[in-house]
């Protein structure tokens, strides 16, 4: 069964191979992905829907006084663009890993946009790099649906599993998505609680877009609305109050302190020692980051984290005896 995107993209090569204008009926019997059997109202309902998500995607189609369609290659097509062979080499390479990538939300975009740019639209190259560590074909499946509803300005509802393990429905304004330590998180405004809170997508279940009134929105994202400015460090997301921490570097691995903390939070020099002040949400996740990019890093306070730090630590040496 040929699913939408390669519906979408049979449909854009047909109009780009046309050597004229075309009919709806010609589309319907040429283009591999419509239904058979399906009525005509059924089908052109959807020839509508694959029209404006191509033109959305920048491809100007067209429509003929006598009803028919035709791709305007002019404006469509980038012209006089000659890339250089390493430069082609190096988009080649960046679009093997991502669309080999099954958690990349984008893949159909990025073929368009290759298509459009220097005319490669099969890569088959394998590749082994992913994006997304966790379930990553469910989190692009996810994360396309919701980029799709974030951009339509649509609202969205799912079941969400914090990190108690506590299920509850919410119903989001998604206002963008971002991607962080092989997760894609989504931003949004949860709609009962009328706040803004950020997601994991990989926690999210029964994900359902709002369908009705399609070509209308359902909200206005917020004109100063930033994503960047919600990415965080793996403790600092989950359902728990904030609270201060602070995490001293030895004197041997101060050096690594600016790239490690990332613009979180701050650096104090204390001694001879570095201290980073910072807030965080889960101080088990404090615990093993701290753990994971030691030797050489402390935890201070508070003192759950300071417990949990040296718990783990005995555990690893147990473990390894």
């Amino acid at each position: 069964m040929v699913d939408a995107v390669e519906r979408l993209v049979n449909l854009a090569l047909f109009l780009a191979a046309a050597r004229g204008p075309v009919s709806a009926e010609q589309v319907r019997a040429e283009v591999i992905g419509y239904p058979e059997g399906q009525d005509e109202a059924a089908f052109l309902r959807m020839f509508e829907r694959d029209k404006d998500e191509l033109r959305g995607l920048g491809l100007a189609i067209e429509a003929t006084p006598d009803g028919r369609y035709r791709l305007d290659a002019e404006r469509t097509f980038v012209s006089g663009l000659d890339l250089a062979p390493e430069d082609e080499a190096a988009l080649r390479a960046a679009a093997v890993v991502l669309l080999d990538d099954p958690s990349f939300p984008f893949a159909g975009d990025l073929r368009y946009a290759l298509a459009k740019v220097s005319g490669i639209a099969d890569l088959d190259v394998p590749a082994a790099a992913h994006l997304a560590d966790e379930h990553p074909e469910a989190q692009g499946e996810t994360a396309a649906t919701l980029a799709a509803s974030a951009a339509a300005c649509k609202r969205v509802t799912f079941v969400y599993t914090n990190t108690a393990g506590r299920s509850a429905p919410h119903t989001v304004e998604p206002y963008g998505l971002f991607l962080n330590a092989g997760r894609w998180y989504l931003v949004g405004r949860d709609t009962v609680r009328q706040e803004e809170r950020v997601y994991a997508v990989a926690r999210m279940e029964d994900i359902t877009p709002n369908t009705a009134r399609p070509r209308s929105t359902d909200f206005e994202r917020p004109v100063d609305f930033d994503v960047s400015e919600y990415i965080g460090l793996p403790f600092q997301y989950g359902p728990g109050e904030l609270f201060d921490a602070v995490v001293k570097f030895a004197p041997s691995v101060t050096w690594r302190a600016p790239a490690l903390t990332g613009g979180a939070g701050e650096l104090r020099p204390e001694g001879d020692d570095l201290c980073w002040h910072v807030t965080a949400r889960d101080a088990a996740r404090l615990a093993r980051w701290v753990i994971a990019h030691g030797p050489g890093l402390a935890i201070e306070s508070p003192p759950e984290a300071v417990d949990l730090a040296r718990s783990g630590l005995a555990g690893v040496a147990d473990a390894h005896a």
